[in-house]
């Protein structure tokens, strides 16, 4: 009899110390799930980012070398990029020069430098210029064809939507947009507003996303105030409007 109690003993214990360690398992499993919430990530993902975005500013511009440009990641090819259309804008808008004129003065001057060249080598003891065959691929034109005319047709799209009156608060939108376009129109020519477009993509991105931080907070409360202000509207004008009597009457 005591032998088998004292064999029974280590199968007890064994038994014990197994629910100990399923307990224990279960306790710390539910420590790190509760202590999950509180993890940096967790705490990143709360946070506000302007337009609802989840990517990095360099993803969101399309990443590789335009993205590079516009943030400002190889300095010395955004200034020159810069410059150059600066140099275009000046040209064009201060000096008044014709872009048609452009093209074919400097059209004339590299083949009158390469047509001297070519001809006088012998004299001047240097070889013939080695002017590379030029092919256009037809792929890129294609791409670039194909995701213009997806735009396009989109924009198609909501125009009709807007027009057959489904929805009034992008009517609101595109009517307050365009309006904006054509204050900005009488403001300034269509090559000073691409430029001055131009230099916006080339400083507000940069300096967005150095303090973006300090930014995506401010642009979360204006953003709520607007909304809270277009919900006002909204019950004081828009609802008052009788859009379905009008479909109504034109159904």
């Amino acid at each position: 009899m005591a032998e088998e109690i004292e064999k029974s003993m280590p199968a007890e214990q064994s038994l014990m110390d197994k629910i100990s360690e399923k307990i224990h398992h279960h306790d710390s499993s539910s420590d790190s799930e509760y202590e999950k919430p509180d993890s940096p990530s967790a705490v990143k993902a709360k946070i506000y980012r302007l337009f609802g975005r989840e990517k990095p500013v360099h993803k969101v511009l399309g990443g590789g070398k335009p993205a590079d440009v516009f943030l400002w990641r190889d300095k010395k090819l955004s200034a020159a990029v810069l410059g150059v259309a600066t140099a275009i804008w000046v040209l064009f808008e201060l000096v008044e020069y014709h872009l048609l004129s452009l093209l074919c003065h400097v059209s004339i001057l590299a083949l009158g430098g390469l047509f001297l060249w070519s001809n006088a080598h012998t004299f001047i003891k240097k070889s013939t210029p080695q002017i590379p065959e030029i092919h256009v691929p037809e792929e890129p034109f294609l791409l670039i064809a194909s995701s213009l005319r997806n735009e396009l047709n989109q924009g198609f799209v909501i125009l009709r939507s807007i027009a057959l009156g489904r929805d009034l608060k992008k009517f609101l939108m595109v009517v307050v947009g365009l309006w904006i376009i054509s204050v900005v129109g009488n403001w300034c020519n269509f090559l000073t507003l691409v430029y001055i477009c131009f230099v916006l993509l080339h400083t507000v991105p940069m300096m967005y996303e150095k303090h973006e931080d300090k930014v995506d907070p401010f642009a979360e409360k204006a953003l709520k105030e607007l909304h809270k202000q277009y919900l006002v509207f909204d019950e004081k004008v828009v609802s008052k409007i009788p859009i379905a009597s009008l479909k109504a009457k034109l159904g």
